[in-house]
Order: C-alpha cells, then structure tokens, then sequence
C-alpha cells in the first residue's frame, strides 16, 4: 500500500474511499457531484487533487466532518490505517454526537402498514396532520 510521502496529489473521490468516508468510489464520486464535500468553502469535483494539510467537510450517512488531511492513500486498508490519513477538529466531533443526541430524542413514528387504510384510519391520519 502507497501512503504519504511519496504521493503528493491523489484523486478526492478516491481519497475519500481510501479513507473510508464512503463505501465505494462511486459513491464518493456522487457526494462531490452533490456538492457534499467542501474544500475551502468550495465545493469540489471528483477529480480534484487533495494533498495534506487541506482542510475538508464531508458530509455523508455519519454526520458532517471538519477534517484536516494528514496522509495520502491510493488503496483502501484497515479501519485503522484510514483513521491515520485524517484528523477530525473536536468542534466537529461535538457536532456529530449533538447531532446523534437529537436523532435519538426523537419520537418513533410507526411505518404505514401494508396496502390500503381503513375509512376510519384515513380520518385519523388526516386529523393527526391536521387537515380536517
């Protein structure tokens, strides 16, 4: 596996998945073209090159993260290598667990069942939003 120093310049979405904020580079590849991955304030391409010491937020199925880049890597590895190729900003850490806070706070709504509502649960449901 080449990490770091003899890289200077890899593809975002590949580093993105190297590092493994998302699964597959696909994937990577979609969030940069939905304009949830950022350098500088700026959104970015797949194909723009990170280098270490960019400064990125990603957002993705985890939460928003405020990273620093510290290392480069063409290949996905272990859990635990990827984690030495970022530094997560504790602001962004609080954010996160806020954020999971609040997920967890709120109510369960039970799934609509099956097939079609009664007469009488379509009241209901229209009651409950408030449109009757």
């Amino acid at each position: 596996m080449r990490l770091g120093k003899d890289l200077t310049g890899i593809r975002i979405d590949k580093w993105l998945w190297a590092a493994r904020f998302f699964k597959t580079r696909a994937l990577a590849t979609k969030a940069c073209e939905l304009g949830r991955v950022e350098c500088g304030a700026q959104q970015v391409k797949a194909s723009r090159e990170v280098h270490a010491g960019d400064k990125l937020r990603i957002k993705n199925d985890s939460g928003t993260f405020a990273i620093e880049v510290l290392g480069l890597s063409e290949m996905r590895g272990p859990a635990s290598v990827a984690q030495t190729l970022y530094a997560e900003s504790d602001a962004s850490k609080q954010e996160r667990a806020e954020a999971a806070q609040q997920r967890k706070a709120m109510p369960f709504i039970e799934a609509l069942q099956d097939g079609k509502l009664s007469k009488r649960e379509r009241r209901r449901f229209d009651w409950v939003r408030g449109r009757r």
